[in-house]
């Protein structure tokens, strides 16, 4: 059982936002759903004005979600975050001035006191890195327990930005859960999508900040894999070892003579394995050369990666 809440905030009665409510929905469409079309996150979207989101409001839906067990619960936040000398707080429409909302520690507290097996915390807030940097004084607050994870979109000194009407880091999030954080057979866990977003972001950019305590990486989503499962599992079958060279030769090129189809449809995986960055030509950049001279082709470290993962039968 996968369970998300993901909550957009606009209407703050001093201070409204463009973009938080849109960000919400696009991310509780996107995780609905795997590529493909099977089912992924069951998702609770809360936004304003469909809903007034106050602080009671915003506590009881945490609770809700973390409350009974689950194999992964996703909570994803969208609005204004604040820190101050108590820490810091995602800010609800009824905030006041001591009191702007719900405790990113009280929010670490429901988390470490929970049956969920797997929980990750996305923030897009400024300030959400204090998520990631609680009071000391709370000792119960300050140690992630096993299975939790969070991704923020800025450092807790630092604001998150908006542009064209929506937040910076969501739209790195969506495009990463799209696929762009994904690993050969697909999958987008919370590590790969950090990763991602760490590279887009320029040194001068607000920058995320990635706390876990896991043991096991879960999938986000699954994305369209580089290479499929069933062309994976053949790699211990064309490289009997790790560094084994497979020699080639024009015949597995089908544009040259003399025709084998057996050695084409082989040559058709290793191009598929080389795309995907799991095979390298030897003494040649590019596979057509390494046939069309009678060189070889050998398993990157990835390939390498995962051969013992097929020939372990792991996948």
């Amino acid at each position: 059982m996968r369970r998300a809440l993901l909550v957009g905030i606009n209407d703050y009665p001093t201070a409204p936002l463009q973009g938080c409510v849109n960000d919400a929905s696009s991310m509780a469409n996107l995780l609905e759903k795997h590529h493909g079309g099977s089912p992924n996150f069951d998702c609770k979207l809360l936004t304003s004005p469909r809903e007034r989101i106050i602080r009671s409001t915003l506590r009881e839906q945490m609770e809700l979600l973390l409350k009974d067990d689950a194999d992964v619960a996703l909570f994803y936040f969208s609005g204004h975050g604040t820190i101050n000398n108590l820490g810091g707080f995602l800010v609800t429409q009824d905030a006041t001035r001591y009191d702007e909302g719900v405790a990113m520690n009280a929010l670490i507290t429901l988390a470490n006191s929970s049956k969920v097996r797997e929980i990750v915390m996305l923030l897009d807030c400024c300030h959400s890195g204090a998520l990631g940097h609680l009071p000391e004084v709370d000792n119960a607050s300050a140690v992630l327990r096993e299975g939790v994870s969070i991704l923020t979109a800025s450092r807790a000194s630092q604001v998150s930005m908006e542009v064209a009407g929506e937040g910076v880091f969501t739209s790195l999030l969506r495009a990463g859960l799209s696929g762009g954080a994904s690993d050969v057979v697909g999958k987008v866990t919370i590590a790969s999508l950090y990763a991602y977003v760490d590279q887009a972001l320029g040194a001068w950019d607000q920058r995320p900040l990635f706390k876990a305590h896991v043991s096991k990486l879960v999938s986000l989503r699954n994305c369209e894999a580089t290479v499929e499962h069933a062309l994976l599992r053949l790699l211990p079958r064309y490289f009997p070892t790790p560094d084994f060279q497979f020699s080639l030769d024009p015949s597995y090129e089908p544009d040259a003579a003399p025709k084998h189809e057996e050695h084409e449809r082989i040559f058709s995986h290793l191009q598929k394995y080389r795309s995907a960055r799991l095979v390298v030509p030897i003494g040649e950049e590019h596979m057509y050369y390494a046939a069309m001279n009678s060189k070889a082709c050998q398993l990157s470290p990835l390939g390498q990666f995962y051969w013992k993962l097929a020939n372990g039968g792991k996948l």
